[in-house]
């Protein structure tokens, strides 16, 4: 059966009306964030979808209240740092499981891949009581270094390396090359977007999370998600202020995506090889 073109540009503009549809719900809570710090302190209950008149009395407030410079580099340091951390240590676990076979391989890789059905509550009080005795409970550096570790982007850019052609890895070692060296020079240049799509999760993972670093740290004003928590009291909620920001805190993650968006793309359209 021959379908005519009309049909086709039917469905077409019926998929495209579903997407754009689809899209607009996704960024509808978004917009109305924006929209409620935008607001005049008075007006920020309003219904109204269009913030008018604008103003900037929320993002004063905020920035009287707490330390959003501070808030913000506090939490973009922890977010990098763990995202960093847990990129370097992934590429070299993956490297060794992908390129290389040793004794108990499938079951050392089995157990380090279990670890990530392991619920974090499981782990959090020794986690909690190894900080403790380091001195590092209060300190941005006990919030990063338990997560150092993940297992999921070890399974993903296992995933990758294994698709990797190890005819380049054997004709680089034929060429004096040592691990290391083919490490950094043959094989990460091919997997950049794989690494920038997994470290752009990893930093908006670590940027989001809430509960472990309550625990860790005893002052409010340290990262972005314990500032936000300084609005909140007895005496009722300050919706303004912290929408406000949260709306600030959105922004980094958005420009990070913007940047790493051809590479993003890539690593899901090309599988990480060029």
């Amino acid at each position: 059966m021959i379908e005519s073109p009309i049909m086709d540009r039917v469905r077409t503009a019926g998929s495209h009306l579903l997407l754009a549809v689809t899209a607009l719900i996704c960024v509808f809570p978004i917009y109305w964030l924006f929209a409620t710090a935008l607001r005049r302190p008075q007006d920020v209950m309003s219904q109204s979808p269009v913030p008018w008149p604008l103003s900037l009395g929320n993002f004063t407030t905020a920035a009287r209240d707490v330390d959003i410079t501070g808030l913000i580099a506090n939490t973009f340091l922890v977010a990098i740092l763990s995202a960093v951390g847990q990129l370097l240590i992934a590429l070299l676990a993956a490297y060794a499981f992908a390129m290389y076979t040793f004794p108990l391989q499938r079951l050392l890789y089995l157990a380090f891949v279990g670890t990530w059905l392991v619920p974090f509550q499981v782990t959090m009080l020794p986690n909690y009581i190894l900080l403790t005795r380091l001195g590092l409970i209060d300190a941005l550096v006990g919030v990063v270094l338990p997560t150092l570790c993940s297992a999921l982007a070890v399974l993903l850019l296992r995933q990758h390396m294994n698709a990797f052609p190890k005819e380049l890895v054997a004709a680089a070692r034929i060429d004096g090359r040592s691990s290391w060296s083919i490490l950094w020079t043959v094989v990460v240049p091919n997997l950049r977007p794989a690494l920038a799509a997994l470290g752009i999760l990893l930093f908006i993972n670590a940027w989001n999370e809430y509960f472990w670093p309550a625990v860790v740290l005893r002052h409010s004003n340290s990262v972005l998600q314990l500032g936000l928590r300084s609005f909140m009291g007895t005496e009722g909620e300050q919706w303004g202020p912290m929408m406000a920001v949260a709306g600030l805190a959105c922004l980094p993650v958005l420009i990070l995506y913007l940047v790493l968006q051809r590479h993003i793309v890539n690593a899901f359209v090309r599988s990480g090889l060029k």
